[in-house]
């Protein structure tokens, strides 16, 4: 279920954005694009922040073995992320699968990880959509003129 229909500017599921959501069937193949982009980029950074992938054959093997669907267009670190929500109890040894977690993170479990990692990425699309969208005053002179 959709969060923004329960009020939410940004989906807590798959971080689009209310009028991205509304609009979405309308959207040509371009302008889905440029979204999945955005929503990529920014799940991509927050997997960086807590994992590095040691090898990227063994993470896509892994993927494929284990029927975890994924983006093959997506940078490897959203397939990582995939994988940690097909299974992060299941993994026990993280360079087994092409992977490992970055020391400051070895507290927590991957179950942990991945429960932070979709937090800070609606967090990310939150921040974006308040500094870019949520204030359009920013994109005007002092007269009130857009800027270009």
């Amino acid at each position: 279920m959709c969060s923004t229909g329960i009020g939410d500017t940004v989906c807590r599921g798959c971080k689009r954005f209310s009028h991205e959501v509304i609009d979405w069937n309308a959207y040509s193949e371009a302008e889905k694009t440029i979204v999945d982009r955005r929503l990529a980029a920014f799940l991509a950074t927050c997997v960086a922040n807590k994992f590095r992938i040691l090898d990227r054959s063994l993470l896509e093997w892994q993927l494929s073995v284990q029927l975890v669907r994924h983006n093959p267009d997506h940078d490897p670190y959203c397939w990582l992320f995939a994988l940690l929500k097909a299974g992060a109890s299941q993994i026990d040894d993280p360079e087994a699968f092409g992977f490992e977690v970055l020391p400051e993170w070895h507290s927590c479990s991957l179950g942990e990880l991945r429960d932070r990692i979709d937090h800070e990425f609606w967090l990310l699309s939150v921040a974006h959509y308040e500094r870019y969208l949520a204030t359009p005053d920013l994109f005007r002179d002092a007269e009130g003129a857009a800027w270009v």
